[in-house]
Parts: structure tokens; sequence; C-alpha cells
């Protein structure tokens, strides 16, 4: 991770942090920190790799288009299934944003709601909303998918870091059992990591926003499609 991508990634949160307004959140009533606002910050935290992919893209872009998964399909537009996906996840906490200077799409899954507290296993009253963000990606399958995991600084930094990594498997097979190509998707853990934080640990609303999983969407072109294999 570039040192000076991550200050300027941390200052930039930080005067976010402070002038984000806050919104009640639709599963608890609470008011809180907009989720949305961060995200709309285009991913400088918000989004594990900072305008990068796991892995090498151009190895998953041939995986992907290999196995029939992805193809670059002409006349897909962002915009329309960002705006599909908050249509279909309001009032479930969830939140939808363009991240990476509007070059992917980050969806943000509230802590409380998704998983119970400790726990890996995603909550039945949950699948529902997952269901309809499989579907979106079924219905755009020209994008490769990144889940991120990330959780607070109680318990022990290796409780944490299993913990995110399981978590975010765990969605990430749930996708695949909705349909998703497996060829498409890729998970990662980062634990209590700071760098990764949207908010203080310090506090109980922060340590609630730090504890997410994150699903980035990243649209593939043809000519990416063309360009990996060589054409």
């Amino acid at each position: 991770m570039n040192i000076k991508r991550i200050l300027v990634a941390s200052t930039a949160a930080a005067a976010l942090l402070g002038t984000s307004a806050c919104v009640t959140d639709p599963n608890t009533g609470e008011q809180k920190i907009s989720r949305t606002a961060i995200g709309g910050l285009g991913g400088v935290l918000a989004g594990g790799l900072l305008g990068g992919l796991i892995g090498d893209k151009t190895g998953r872009i041939i995986g992907a288009a290999a196995g029939g998964a992805i193809g670059g399909y002409v006349g897909y537009r962002m915009d329309e299934q960002i705006k599909e996906l908050r249509t279909n996840t309001a009032g479930t906490g969830v939140d939808v944003s363009e991240v990476d200077g509007g070059d992917a799409i980050l969806v943000n899954l509230p802590d409380g709601v998704t998983f119970a507290t400790g726990s890996a296993n995603i909550n039945q009253t949950f699948r529902n909303t997952l269901d309809r963000v499989a579907e979106s990606l079924v219905q755009y399958p020209n994008s490769l998918i990144d889940v991120y995991g990330y959780t607070d600084s109680t318990g022990s930094d290796a409780f944490n870091q299993r913990l995110s990594e399981q978590r975010a498997q765990a969605v990430a097979n749930y996708l695949t059992s909705r349909g998703v190509a497996q060829t498409r998707i890729q998970s990662q853990g980062f634990g209590e990591d700071e760098r990764y934080a949207v908010a203080s640990n310090d506090t109980a609303e922060g340590r609630a926003m730090n504890r997410r999983v994150e699903i980035k969407i990243v649209p593939i072109s043809q000519d990416e499609v063309r360009q990996a294999q060589g054409m």
C-alpha cells in the first residue's frame, strides 16, 4: 500500500467525518454518521484496496471471461445498476455509492443486521436483501466483484482478522450460491486495520460503523476483455 495514498486518504476521511450529516438508521431508529457520505468520498477508505482489486486484474478478467462469466457486454450503464441496487435495498440499512472516482460501485452491508455479534453466519432475515444484490450482479455480469470484511478494535487482532475473513467469505459464498459466477468474486478480510476504519473506535457508534462487509463491483469493458486476452 502506498504510504502517501494512505495519508491522503486518512486526511480526507477525517475531514468528511467532521462534516457529514447524521442520518436515521432504518434498522434501529438511531442517529449515526451517513455511510453513504463516506462512500461518496470516492472510496478513500470505504473499499479496501483504494482503487484496486484483489489480485491481478488482467488474470481475473481472463479467468472470468474463459468461464463465460463476463464478456464486456455492450450497453451496460453503471448508473442504472446503482439506481436499481438502491431501490431494491431501500429501508434495509444497506448503502450503495460510487467509488474510485465513479469507476466502481460499493455496497455497504450494515453491522448487526447482516451478522450476529461475533458470528460469520448470515442472518436469515438479511438473506432476502442479499438475494436482491445477487440478482443485480447476475443481471449485470460484466464486472469483477471484491468482498471485504472489517471489524472494530474490540478483541484480539487474530480473532478480528479471522472473523473479517470468515464474514467476507460467507458473503462471497452466498452470492455464488445465488448464481453469481465464482470466477468473478474474490474476498479478503482486513480485521481491525486502522487504515480502513471509517470512524473512531473510541465510541460505540464508531465501532458499529467499522464492523462491516463491503461488496465492491468493478465494471469491465469490452476493450479490457480484449486486451486481457491479447486480442
